[in-house]
């Protein structure tokens, strides 16, 4: 556990479950709390100090949880899908991020390391922001989770490119089915923001209600960190779509290659089913059968052969089968 708290002289300090109670005796003193890892006795005794509900308490242990937002009498909570520190490229890996923010309190929970917190437990702006609000720090920290999913994004594109250019030039199945990993992976991605989405605008709608007049003081930050989630979601369902054309246009070359073999195969078999016939008509050896003992008979049948094979090639070459 980490735990920021901004004195109301403006000095900083660091420390555990002790500052939470010199926080409860300042009336303008801010503190971030960072729970990571704890046990669930540890989190229920910071929810104590807060005010927390259980309810959301279990919420954000789940880690199945879609996210969500909440809002109570004097705090928000908001549940987002984060990275972890692994991610790399397509190749990631999720973290529930539960933020409880109030005006001077802001509970982080994740269970994975995060690199936007980190980042922000090291910034030089972290008392500014914090003094502004808890919830104008949790705004910030929802800024950086979309960041970090832009820049992955971004890693994609190349990826994207060279998946088309292979499916042009040489398709295989190998590269087949990494795009069809690449749109199942689109496809979470594009799930999550969609309830993204759907959080901060419904934080832009609520916050006249919420924030009592001070709409202005939010205002922007809302707009910016929802604009950054609503282009991640028109990012991926691009990219998601771009893979899906992808698939089925290796899909349709597939099926127009077998289609040509299947074509080939059936010209083959529509000129050797009639030479069959005759060869194992003329080849029963029947003591009576016409021509049977003709002098010329054998090169009479390897005529007509070879007259039926030249008739059914100007066929199919006139119906442009070949």
């Amino acid at each position: 556990m980490n735990v920021f708290l901004l004195r109301e002289d403006g000095s900083e300090v660091r420390g555990g479950f002790e500052l939470l109670e010199e926080w409860k005796a300042s009336s303008n003193s801010h503190i971030w709390v960072d729970m990571y890892r704890l046990s669930e006795d540890d989190e229920n005794r910071i929810a104590a100090v807060f005010g927390l509900h259980h309810l959301v308490m279990t919420d954000a242990r789940r880690q199945s949880h879609p996210p969500k937002l909440e809002v109570f009498d004097d705090h928000l909570f908001i549940l987002l899908k984060g990275l972890d520190a692994e991610s790399r490229g397509l190749d990631f890996g999720s973290l529930q991020l539960a933020m409880f923010a109030g005006e001077r309190f802001l509970v982080t929970r994740h269970d994975k390391r995060s690199v936007s917190l980190e980042g922000w437990s090291e910034s030089p702006r972290l008392a500014e922001v914090l003094k502004q609000s808890g919830i104008m720090l949790a705004l910030g920290m929802s800024t950086s989770v979309a960041r970090r999913y832009i820049d992955l994004l971004a890693e994609f594109e190349p990826s994207m490119e060279a998946l088309e250019d292979q499916l042009q030039e040489k398709p295989s199945d190998a590269t087949m089915r990494e795009l069809t990993l690449y749109r199942t992976r689109l496809r979470k991605m594009r799930r999550d923001f969609n309830y993204h989405c759907r959080i901060f605008e419904a934080l832009r709608e609520e916050q006249a209600v919420f924030f009592h007049g001070r709409k202005g003081r939010y205002k922007h930050v809302l707009t910016d960190t929802y604009e950054k989630y609503e282009r991640l979601l028109s990012l991926c369902t691009m990219y998601y779509e771009q893979a899906g054309d992808l698939v089925d246009g290796y899909l349709s070359l597939s099926s127009h290659e077998l289609n040509n073999t299947m074509r080939l195969l059936t010209l083959l078999t529509a000129i050797f089913v009639p030479l069959g016939f005759l060869a194992g008509l003329y080849g029963m050896n029947f003591d009576y059968m016409p021509e049977l003992h003709y002098r010329w008979g054998y090169f009479v049948l390897l005529g007509v052969m070879g007259t039926l094979i030249v008739t059914l090639l100007v066929v199919f070459r006139r119906m442009r089968w070949l």
